[in-house]
């Protein structure tokens, strides 16, 4: 167990303790020399006084003037007489010079605040914590990597190197991906793999791609499906999936099966619905369906939300039974007694969702840490793995690294990255947490692991307040201070001789933050060391050497979305079901092969969600799809459109559309609208309640027609087959954002030539 020094123990700087600091590399011996040594012999020498390095040399070559005079009284002339009796004079001598050369603070000066010091012990001796079960992100929840399947190569790789490759960046343990189910899910749309009862298709949308690209590189990785939405056919009419639960289990457990049968993936985990109502009969005769068709290696996890599900868990050995992970969302570190009763294991499983600069950095540091250290939670989930979405739809960047610019190739690898790699790298699921308190004394938090086969790791943070704050849950009030830890270790460890460093400081004065850099080993005497701590810090201490902070060519410099665009849909053979740069935001827009065409039209762009799914939000009633550049203000967009729907379907194409994802009912924009009844509209908004013009059109359902949207500072017009049909429409509000196209209802419809010209 870890303990704290009493108050009459924390003036460690004169117990003779050295310290490693960020930047500076230790020479050997400098954070453990004898604690025997006489403190008097400190203070002869002078303290252990600030040294820099000198400029452009190696951080070890300290060249203080007391660093010099040092050496020179310790004979490098003539031999000196010593009368350090019984202390092994060679070693503790040198010791002692090193101990002048510490990059420490040193003992407090006349008058000075001496510095906040503690001590904590690691020892497994008395057995081990829990079982560490990774580091991971979400991707969906949705359409969060929608545009990083579209990059070119190499930085595609490029970015899922950063994300998956072990001892590279990110190097996640787990991969979370959302079963799409043809529904909003916050930043867009996932299709689903049955759209309607009698249809399967296990090549739909990218997720499939994703989970084998990190399998790629990580074959260790871990991998977890959850559902935000279920087609419409699974709740017969209702917007509820458990009221059939044989059916809405076999739809789960066909796309288990998929994963196997078409892309050899084996899912690790499955998830009952995200973030909302859980049904213990559900989950139990998923657990039935599961069993029966040989998935007992597929973990049930529970509930997604909040640890509401203990309560049930703890009265009902059933439900407790079929559940191996009880998993929360957002849990703001802390866990509830009913869930440690149910004797699960306890996860973050979704958590983070804080945009990803050095505060969201912060975040993810003492989140990291303290979901063990408060809550027992031994794996943690980040929404979202990568923001490859238009940053303008909710939650922009709200990730690990950013990737939105397929056009241009560019990227960013955000400082969560690193942070993430601080206990990644140097740790693997299976390995066991220390039985430590894990709260440093001046504030902030430590976690340690071990494999059980004498390896080590200790990571380290000191976040503050202000610095750290996640986008949920609000963060109480705390301090955290420079302070001085030292650490025994004990049991298996204390033959450990060398700890491997690495450091990163979040600089929030100048913005010049270091992360993940690696310094010079840190020497352990006798089973003890000691760091001093500055605010907003994160360090690894461990016995491997594998880690390794690997960097790519920086990327093309980031471009706007190309003012002329232009997409056909003519591929015969398309690696993925959506057209590059679309991001659907209700129903789904997918390729198609219209083979009754006799014309120009054989491979069009086709709305197939025929039915409202069972939904996450509130999806709109119409559908769409946005693509472009938000700030777009002066914009023509042109579509041909084919409405199949007789009687009362209809079509829109549309500009500076301002909304999406879970604010998507509430879109506004100009929308011109054809109806298979020929009419036609032009609306201020998605929904058509604010109708700016109106009149015939003469067009019919199952033709081909062109429409032409043309927004030129506040007035709007519209062609219809290249003939004007309606202009001067008044426009005012929103001034920018979105090309887009749609349909009226959830109904079959067809795109082709889709060409925008903007500014």
């Amino acid at each position: 167990m870890a303990t704290r020094a009493s108050p009459a123990r924390r003036a460690l700087s004169q117990n003779g303790s050295c310290s490693l600091q960020p930047g500076w590399a230790a020479h050997k011996g400098w954070e453990g020399f004898p604690p025997s040594f006489p403190s008097s012999r400190t203070a002869a020498l002078g303290g252990a006084g600030r040294c820099r390095p000198a400029p452009g040399l190696a951080g070890g070559a300290v060249t203080c003037a007391r660093c010099r005079a040092v050496r020179r009284r310790s004979g490098t002339g003539r031999p000196r007489e010593r009368s350090w009796a019984g202390m092994g004079c060679a070693a503790l001598l040198w010791g002692a010079i090193l101990l002048a050369c510490s990059c420490g603070p040193g003992p407090p000066s006349v008058g000075a605040a001496p510095l906040l010091a503690a001590t904590y012990v690691l020892d497994d001796a008395n057995g081990l914590g829990r079982e560490f079960d990774g580091i991971g992100a979400v991707s969906g929840g949705g359409a969060t990597s929608r545009l990083l399947v579209n990059y070119p190569e190499p930085y595609r790789s490029e970015i899922l190197d950063y994300l998956f490759k072990p001892n590279f960046g990110a190097s996640l343990h787990i991969l979370k991906v959302e079963i799409g189910g043809d529904a909003q899910s916050t930043d867009g749309t996932e299709p689903s793999h049955m759209h309607y009862e009698n249809d399967e298709n296990y090549f739909r949308g990218y997720e499939w791609w994703l989970m084998k690209e990190a399998k790629k590189r990580n074959p260790k990785i871990k991998l977890i499906g959850l559902p935000w939405a279920f087609p419409g056919w699974i709740g017969k009419g209702e917007n509820w999936p458990y009221d059939y639960p044989d059916i809405t289990a076999y739809y789960i457990v066909s796309w288990i099966l998929g994963a196997k049968q078409y892309h050899d993936l084996d899912i690790d985990y499955i998830g009952i619905w995200n973030e909302r109502a859980f049904s213990s009969k559900y989950i139990k005769v998923l657990r039935h369906s599961l069993d029966r068709l040989g998935l007992w290696n597929v973990g049930i996890i529970a509930a997604d939300g909040d640890w509401s599900i203990s309560n049930e868990m703890i009265v009902d050995p059933y439900l407790n039974e079929a559940v191996e992970v009880v998993g929360a969302h957002y849990p703001g570190t802390k866990t509830v007694p009913n869930a440690i009763l149910t004797g699960k294991k306890l996860w973050s499983s979704e958590d983070y969702s804080t945009f990803n600069n050095d505060v969201g950095a912060g975040c993810w540091a003492r989140i990291l840490n303290q979901n063990y250290v408060n809550g027992n939670m031994t794996a943690t989930i980040a929404w979202n793995l990568v923001a490859s979405y238009y940053e303008e739809l909710p939650f922009g960047r709200c990730a690990l690294m950013t990737a939105q610019e397929p056009w241009s190739g560019h990227y960013k690898v955000e400082s969560p990255i690193w942070i993430t790699a601080h206990t990644t790298q140097f740790t693997q699921p299976g390995w066991s947490y220390l039985q430590v308190d894990g709260h440093l004394e001046g504030g902030g938090s430590f976690v340690a692991l071990t494999d059980g086969l004498g390896n080590l790791t200790i990571i380290i943070e000191t976040m503050s307040h202000n610095h750290s704050k996640c986008i949920r849950p609000p963060l109480p009030n705390f301090n955290v201070v420079p302070q001085r830890a030292t650490f025994y270790l004990r049991g298996s460890f204390y033959m450990v001789q060398t700890l491997q460093v690495w450091h990163s400081r979040l600089d929030f004065e100048s913005g010049n933050s270091s992360l993940f850099q690696q310094l010079h080993p840190l020497q352990v005497w006798r089973g003890r060391f000691s760091l001093d701590l500055n605010i907003d810090e994160v360090y690894t201490l461990t016995t491997l050497k594998t880690g390794w902070k690997c960097g790519y060519p920086e990327p093309p410099p980031p471009q706007p979305f190309p003012s002329i665009y232009n997409d056909d849909f003519n591929i015969r053979n398309p690696p993925f079901s959506e057209a590059p740069n679309f991001a659907d935001q209700t129903g789904v827009f997918e390729y198609f092969v219209n083979a009754s065409d006799p014309g120009d039209h054989v491979f069009t762009l086709r709305q197939v969600v025929v039915q409202r799914p069972i939904t996450w939000v509130s999806d709109a009633d119409q559908t769409i799809s946005v693509i472009g550049n938000f700030k777009w203000v002066n914009m023509t967009v042109t579509c041909d459109i084919y409405i199949e729907k007789p009687r009362d379907g209809g079509v829109f194409i549309a500009g500076r559309v301002d909304n999406g994802g879970i604010y998507v009912r509430d879109s506004k924009g100009v929308f011109f609208w054809v109806f298979a009844d020929g009419t036609y509209r032009v609306t201020g908004d998605l929904a058509g309640k604010q109708v700016l013009m109106k009149g015939l059109a003469g067009v019919r359902d199952n033709a081909w027609h062109t429409l032409t949207l043309n927004i030129q500072g506040n007035s709007a017009s519209g062609l219809l087959n290249g003939y004007p049909l309606w202009e001067n429409v008044t426009v005012s509000k929103p001034g920018n954002g979105w090309a887009a196209l749609g349909t009226r209802s959830f109904e079959f419809a067809q795109f082709d030539n889709f060409h925008v010209e903007a500014c």
